[in-house]
């Protein structure tokens, strides 16, 4: 039997984890937690149970949950969530695409999600709560520090370290051995 996870934010990235997590096939989705207001409504199919103020509560029947609130704009939200979460006792888990790539020489942190078609190679480091979204490299020796969000199609090469907190953008790209942290915008490079 598989184990129940809860969804926290059932938004556009809610729905692209959803699909990673039915393919991964290690998980069944219990519900989703959102705003008071869509409770009782569905996500692609699954209900939405309840809002942050049940989440407490809910841990007596839940062990697992995954952040699915995207990060743009700020990771401040995600890390608040992971916080809180982890003050009520939950487990995030690693929920791997089984499209993807992850060498078994990266490690990984908790509640660090790796999209469709992403790469990870070898040596790599990525911390907890972090996106790795559809289509993108993380190349030899980088270093991913938690709470970020790496967007679809980024490259990130060899020896790069991204700091806490930093969006990286569509398609941006950033030479090797670089630090990178903040926003970097869509399609920029790095240097």
């Amino acid at each position: 039997m598989k184990k129940q996870i809860l969804l926290i934010g059932g938004g556009g990235h809610c729905r692209s984890v959803i699909d990673v997590i039915e393919q991964e096939n290690r998980f069944e989705i219990a519900g989703i937690i959102d705003t008071k207001e869509l409770v009782g409504s569905e996500v692609l199919g699954y209900r939405i149970l309840g809002s942050d103020e049940d989440l407490k509560d809910l841990r007596h029947h839940y062990k697992y949950t995954l952040i699915t609130v995207g990060q743009i704009k700020s990771p401040e939200t995600r890390i608040k969530l992971f916080e809180m979460l982890k003050s009520f006792g939950y487990e995030l888990p690693i929920v791997i695409s089984p499209l993807a790539y992850v060498s078994k020489h990266a490690t990984l942190g908790e509640g660090t999600v790796i999209m469709h078609h992403a790469l990870i190679n070898a040596n790599v480091t990525i911390g907890q709560n972090c996106i790795i979204n559809t289509k993108a490299l993380i190349e030899h020796d980088s270093i991913i520090e938690d709470n970020c969000h790496i967007s679809t199609g980024a490259i990130i090469n060899g020896g790069a370290h991204v700091k806490a907190g930093t969006f990286y953008g569509s398609n941006a790209t950033c030479k090797e051995y670089v630090h990178v942290s903040g926003f970097v915008k869509a399609g920029s490079v790095a240097k």
